[in-house]
Order: C-alpha cells, then sequence, then structure tokens
C-alpha cells in the first residue's frame, strides 16, 4: 500500500523547492501517494516584524501562490506539474526573489503555458479573490504541525512536520533511504524536533 504524503509549498521558497525535487526523486523508488498543497509566506509573514526588503519579496509572493490556490481548486492533478515548471524558471534560472506586487506576472503565465493551463488562471495573482482559499489551504499545513511554520511542510501519513530542509538531496536508492528514515521518524509518537546550524542554501 502507498505511503500518503502530503506536502506544503511555496514556489518561491528555495529550500521547498530543493526538499520537492527530493520527494520527487523518492517517488521513483518508494510507493508514495504524493500530494502537492499550496502554502504562502506572504499569509505567514502578515503583520511580522521582518525587513523591509523582505517584505517586498512578500507583496510579491502572494501572485503564484493565489494561482496555485485556483488550479488547486479546480484542476488538482496539475500542481505537481505546474510547481515544477515554475520551480525550473525561478530556482534554475536565477527568477526567484523579486519584490513588489506583480512580479511574477510573465513567470506565471510562461509556466501556465509551459504545462497547458488556461491562461486565464494568471488572472487571480493581482486580485484577492482566491486568498480565502489560499488561507485555508496554508492553515492545514499549520494545523498539521501544530504551530506556525514556514516552508516546506510534510507530513508523512498522519504525522507532519515543517522540513526536512535540506541543500542538496541524494538520487536514487539513497533517495528512497532518506525517506525511509524521515518516516521512521515521523511515525515515533515522541519525536518532536531536531535542528543544527545550516552551512550553505539550496545547491543547484
Amino acid at each position: 500500500m502507498a505511503t500518503r504524503v502530503k506536502f506544503w509549498f511555496d514556489v518561491s521558497c528555495p529550500f521547498a523547492w530543493k526538499t520537492s525535487r527530493w520527494i520527487k526523486e523518492v517517488e521513483k523508488h518508494r510507493e508514495i501517494d504524493l500530494e502537492f498543497i499550496p502554502m504562502s509566506l506572504s499569509v505567514l509573514n502578515e503583520n511580522a516584524d521582518i525587513p523591509a526588503d523582505y517584505a517586498e519579496k512578500m507583496k510579491a509572493n502572494w501572485g503564484p501562490a493565489r494561482v496555485f490556490a485556483k488550479v488547486k481548486n479546480e484542476q488538482p492533478e496539475k500542481v505537481d506539474e505546474l510547481y515544477t515548471a515554475m520551480g525550473e524558471i525561478l530556482h534554475t534560472q536565477d527568477q526567484a526573489g523579486k519584490s513588489d506586487f506583480g512580479a511574477y506576472d510573465e513567470i506565471i503565465k510562461d509556466a501556465l503555458a509551459k504545462v497547458g493551463l488556461d491562461a486565464s488562471y494568471a488572472e487571480v495573482a493581482n486580485t484577492e479573490e482566491m486568498d480565502a482559499d489560499l488561507r485555508a489551504y496554508h492553515q492545514a499545513g499549520q494545523d498539521a504541525v501544530g504551530s506556525d511554520a514556514g516552508t516546506p511542510v510534510v507530513q508523512v501519513e498522519d504525522n507532519a512536520f515543517f522540513g526536512p530542509v535540506i541543500t542538496r538531496y541524494p538520487e536514487g536508492e539513497e533517495s528512497g533511504e532518506l525517506f525511509d528514515a524521515y518516516a521512521t521518524l515521523a511515525a515515533y509518537p515522541y519525536f518532536f524536533e531536531a535542528k543544527r546550524h545550516r552551512f550553505e542554501n539550496p545547491q543547484n
């Protein structure tokens, strides 16, 4: 029987992107039922005391997250493919980290076209039409870990954690072995947290 895995992501986050590429590699080597669910760093950081330049990036991040919420509602089977398409533009072509509202409009349109989704999905990026739905998806991830958490949130069966945060990922069977270890920790009812100093950013 496939192991159920839920993965909450904000496409703008380079750490979530790297972890998502790991879980996609795991999909080749383990029987998992993988679901990608949008969350929002913009929602997470609302009213937070954050640096001004980071606040500008949070303005930009609304657009893609809103589009993912609409796609999740209407064509959930395309979220995975769209995440890959948009994430590749952002994180392999050095297009992430933009500032101010509407900064990702052209990238959104390009990614939608690449996966065969109607261009009308881009229309919600700069409106509040999808905000209630996006907040609901976001809150489901927060509820799963029980407190405010960034991205990624990964749930294995009934147990969710913020992370794993990785800057590189193994390929082949080793990716599956890392997943096995994560799933074992997740299943232990008295495991809550593990953390250490991070000495590098995600690597291409």
